[in-house]
């Protein structure tokens, strides 16, 4: 039985579409069985919420008077540098962003950083950022500098943009050396003294649509607290990465760049993050619909933390030298969630970067928000590449 996103719109305007999350389908699956699981189920949610460091804000500050062109000059928020390569007042901040004067290269043990991250948050939030802004004057924008306070609501247009989230699995990091090393996956203790992830594992997004066949570019989304948008395949996007025969990757594979209005987006959802001996980030929470149009998509999305296996990599030594060295080992995440896996014969104790809790949340608001008619699916507009044939490839075809 085939499906479409307009017949599943309709069942959602009418408020009987069936919705349920993507770790509660495992379940009624496993009770049901496919075939019937398909019929009934009309969407599964996903969720994720952990550090994506490429994350950034882009916004308009609107004109001072007399007009100042910030572009090619030089801006601060919070005294936290944003780039100022664009037209006269917009401007561009991202989640690794630091002060000039950041001690970036000491390590001091509980050693706080306020960064890019930390600005996106406050801005969310409401809350009044100072704007240190200088240029360099022209005859129709001669004012040289300006020094504001400003808050959200002051900007016309305020966008988060994140041009590589949502990671389709990733590695494991843990640490060979003699030294303890500072890592964006956290502190990592001498001779494999533990190991640290980073995913949702069965609630990620493109761990249940594991081929693309109905996230593509236009794919409306939970991003943030907000609703937003799959702008274009993520940077580092590597569909080709070898797969299991449930269609999971045995490493980092798709990412998403993502797009959607800040001002609709809560701090609950967008947290600045201080990783000690490595800087600043911005954790982000995303939630994608997965529409059931057939049971070959529902299949995908029973994938259970057992079907999930990373590659666990030594940031001692591999990982810096950006060598093609095998992993160290590979485990599931079931066996990560257990909070203990082996190492060459040692029992280490693993530990998350990111929220399982806060990625079931994030999941449960998306259902609801489909079930109150609040959010409909959307069509996407081309596939993402690497995209096997699917509902983007059947629509491309159609159009041409």
């Amino acid at each position: 039985m085939e499906k479409t996103i307009e017949e599943i719109n309709e069942k959602i305007k009418a408020g009987k579409a069936v919705v349920v999350t993507a770790e509660e389908i495992i379940g009624i699956a496993k009770e049901k069985g496919l075939k019937e699981t398909a019929k009934h189920v009309d969407v599964v949610t996903t969720g994720t919420f952990g550090t994506m460091c490429s994350s950034s804000v882009y916004f308009n500050l609107g004109h001072a008077s007399p007009r100042i062109k910030l572009g090619g000059g030089k801006a601060t928020l919070n005294g936290v540098p944003a780039y100022c390569g664009f037209a006269a007042v917009d401007l561009m901040i991202g989640a690794n962003a630091l002060p000039d004067d950041d001690p970036r290269n000491r390590i001091h043990p509980g050693e706080f950083r306020y960064g890019g991250g930390h600005v996106i948050e406050d801005l969310v939030a409401g809350k009044t950022l100072h704007l240190s802004a200088q240029a360099y004057g022209t005859d129709c924008y001669p004012r040289k500098s300006i020094e504001t306070d400003l808050t959200i609501d002051d900007l016309n247009e305020v966008v988060l943009f994140n041009m590589r989230n949502a990671y389709q699995n990733y590695n494991v990091a843990t640490n060979s050396t003699d030294k303890t090393i500072y890592t964006y996956l956290g502190m990592l203790k001498p001779h494999y003294g533990n190991a640290c992830y980073s995913s949702a594992g069965q609630l990620s997004p493109l761990l249940n649509d594991p081929y693309y066949k109905t996230i593509g570019i236009g794919t409306r989304i939970f991003l943030g607290g907000g609703i937003g948008y799959v702008a274009w395949n993520g940077t580092q996007h590597n569909p080709c990465v070898p797969r299991n025969e449930k269609g999971v990757p045995t490493g980092g594979a798709g990412t998403l760049a993502v797009i959607g209005d800040l001002k609709q987006m809560s701090q609950q959802y967008l947290r600045g993050v201080s990783a000690l001996g490595y800087g600043t980030s911005l954790a982000v929470g995303i939630g994608v619909p997965i529409p059931i149009l057939n049971e070959e998509i529902l299949e995908y999305t029973t994938v259970t933390d057992a079907d999930i296996s990373a590659a666990v990599i030594d940031y001692g030594t591999n990982y810096p030298a950006n060598r093609p060295a095998p992993p160290v080992t590979n485990v599931t995440y079931a066996e990560l969630k257990s909070g203990e896996i082996t190492i060459e014969g040692k029992k280490v104790k693993t530990s998350p970067m990111s929220s399982y809790v806060k990625a079931k949340e994030v999941a449960e608001t998306l259902k609801s928000w489909i079930n109150e008619g609040k959010f409909e699916l959307s069509v996407p507009s081309a596939p993402l590449p690497g995209a096997e044939s699917g509902i983007q490839m059947k629509a491309l075809k159609e159009r041409r």
